[in-house]
């Protein structure tokens, strides 16, 4: 086992070194790595560091220097991107680590504190573990006799060694408290209040027109075609993407959730639990839910003009997207709603992740998995419980570019 890593690589043979990276493949490949861009860089960079014998570059600044972009003299106190970084690694290389199958290989990990990564080989772990001599476990035991007191003689809180008894339990809850505070991942900010209810999550998702008929292809030459009858629903593919990793999330928590699409779901359903919104103007819910808010999506009689308003400025243009300028040059400024809140008419709480045109949502999913924007998120909250953001994104050929903050309001 590498217990200290800034020294023992130098000793490293070339099958050893392989090894690591190969292990390092398996883990950037796994779901709790392979759906963000932010924590394979940061796992990758730390160990090539430390692989090359140059673990002094570890340091905080550096890596948020040299892997988030930042300028040399950025304020890390308020800008904690690498500690929140490395600490949610920390935690998904554990959940890796506990899934079955991973028990026998190469363990790596981030000690808490530091960032430089540490290598165990498999064996290592299997050791066995220090038991107590036997004949300690053969030796009588004598009974333990209580004499009892009578209450109301002496009552709790002036027995002295109740009193310490209950000063300890006292601290030990607070530092309990202290600790999980510390340890609580970003996630839980924003996803706790779904994972923590005691109903499943829906997924309430925008659907399109209605096929027919399907496509299906030879196993054997899948250039031949044919066509049968069939009754089908589609889902765009870019909404398809917070489905899969807001699932992944749920998941991961052990939180069970339900997929339908908007034009089939009733009332009813969003008064069972929890409801997840994807899309904005091809899902009906989502207008209808976003309607009341401070924020909320608005089209122009042509409906040319898609884009959000805010309700305390009228008559201001707002965040608009020109769909027919967008669908030609596919280069344009998109928007979107990312929200949680508590829904007055069902009673239940409600997440929107809507774009105005395609990139938005894209966006607006990344905004929300992402632990360094939802560390700024809960700052910016400040206990609120309710909140409404409007996100912009430069699309370049169909593509989303990092999401920022245009306004936000919490209640």
């Amino acid at each position: 086992m590498l217990n200290d890593s800034a020294t023992a690589t130098t000793t490293l043979t070339n099958e050893e070194r392989t090894a690591i990276q190969e292990q390092l493949e398996r883990l950037l490949s796994n779901s709790h790595f392979s759906q963000s861009r932010r924590f394979p860089s940061f796992l990758r960079f730390v160990i090539d560091q430390t692989l090359l014998g140059q673990p002094e570059l570890l340091k905080e600044r550096t890596l948020g220097i040299e892997i988030f972009g930042r300028e040399a003299d950025y304020d890390t106190a308020s800008d904690p991107i690498v500690r929140v970084t490395a600490t949610e690694i920390r935690k998904r290389i554990a959940q890796y680590y506990q899934e079955p199958g991973h028990e026998a290989e190469l363990r790596v990990t981030l000690p808490a504190g530091s960032y430089v990564p540490q290598f165990h080989w498999p064996q290592s772990s299997l050791a066995p573990a220090v038991m107590a001599p036997s004949t300690a476990a053969s030796a009588p035991v004598e009974p333990l006799h209580i004499e009892t007191v009578p209450i109301r003689t002496r009552p709790w809180f002036r027995r002295p060694a109740t009193a310490v008894a209950f000063a300890v339990i006292a601290v030990g809850a607070t530092a309990l408290y202290l600790w999980h505070s510390a340890h609580r991942s970003p996630f839980d900010f924003f996803w706790g209040p779904l994972v923590n209810s005691s109903e499943p999550v829906l997924f309430c998702v925008a659907d399109q027109s209605h096929y027919s008929t399907i496509t299906l292809r030879d196993a054997a030459d899948p250039s031949r075609q044919t066509q049968l009858q069939d009754n089908l629903t589609a889902i765009i593919i870019d909404d398809l993407n917070p489905i899969v990793r807001v699932a992944g999330l749920l998941q991961s928590s052990g939180k069970k959730y339900t997929l339908k699409g908007e034009g089939t779901t009733n009332l009813m359903d969003l008064r069972n639990g929890p409801t997840v919104f994807i899309g904005a103007f091809d899902n009906a819910w989502t207008l209808r839910l976003t309607a009341p808010l401070r924020y909320h999506f608005a089209v122009n009689r042509e409906m040319t003009d898609f884009g959000i308003v805010d309700s305390t400025k009228p008559g201001q243009p707002g965040w608009v997207v020109n769909r027919p300028q967008q669908m030609t040059t596919n280069n344009y400024r998109d928007f979107a709603i990312v929200a949680r809140f508590t829904d007055s008419t069902t009673g239940k709480l409600a997440v929107i992740i809507a774009g105005v045109a395609r990139g938005g949502t894209r966006v607006a999913t990344e905004y929300l998995t992402d632990p360094a924007d939802l560390v700024q998120l809960e700052r910016a909250a400040g206990g609120k419980k309710n909140m409404e953001i409007v996100l912009s994104t430069r699309i370049i050929d169909g593509e989303p570019g990092t999401p920022k903050i245009e306004a936000s309001y919490f209640w």
